[in-house]
């Protein structure tokens, strides 16, 4: 969709992804490496009482679920900023999460272009909010 298709207050939502043990402990052992993600023994006598996936693997998901949703296509220039991300819950093995999205802000910033800002809240299966963002996209006009 091009800049002008979109118009705030729309919303979109993703399919469901399920986040796999085997996942978790893939993206943690190379990008975030700490007990409650990789170490099952440390995990269950924690707070979380298991494995949980790392906040920046939740936010990958997120934006991959968005991204495979395919709206802004080959119109999409490049990201401008993420902000504001809250991860609101854990997300543990075997969690659906799906993600929805609203468009909140556009600015056309130039003739070819402009910027949407978008709202992405992921939940899962409980409908339970596990994590919010904002991010900026510049986009063809």
């Amino acid at each position: 969709m091009k800049y002008n298709e979109f118009q705030v207050a729309q919303t979109f939502e993703t399919e469901i992804t399920t986040i796999t043990n085997e996942e978790i402990l893939d993206f943690a052992s190379k990008y975030d490496p700490q007990y409650m993600h990789i170490d099952e023994a440390k995990a269950k006598e924690s707070m979380f009482g298991g494995i949980i996936a790392s906040g920046m693997h939740t936010l990958s998901v997120t934006w991959n679920a968005w991204v495979q949703l395919g709206l802004f296509g080959d119109d999409v220039i490049a990201g401008v900023s993420i902000q504001n991300v809250r991860f609101r819950r854990p997300v543990f093995p075997d969690d659906r999460l799906t993600v929805k999205v609203e468009i909140i802000d556009m600015e056309q910033t130039k003739e070819d272009r402009g910027t949407i800002t978008i709202n992405l809240a992921t939940y899962n299966q409980e409908e339970k909010l596990v994590l919010e963002t904002e991010v900026i996209g510049l986009i063809r006009v």
